[in-house]
């Protein structure tokens, strides 16, 4: 369906009906807007999810041959 086919399906109707449609189309809008919306980050919330063993920084044996 092109623009110009659902302009002229929507001109057909009255008055209140177009205002339904106005109303639906905010509505997608919104929904839409809603997806679109990135989650805001908070500071530390990845806290303890990681840990570092203290041999971090050693040389790994797989590439002992390499060093």
């Amino acid at each position: 369906m092109t623009v110009t086919m659902l302009y002229t399906k929507i001109s057909s109707l009255p008055p209140s009906m177009i205002k339904e449609v106005d109303d639906f189309v905010e509505f997608l809008k919104a929904k839409q807007k809603e997806k679109d919306k990135v989650k805001e980050r908070k500071f530390g919330c990845g806290k303890g999810l990681m840990t570092m063993h203290d041999d971090f920084d050693e040389p790994l044996e797989d590439f002992k041959e390499y060093m």
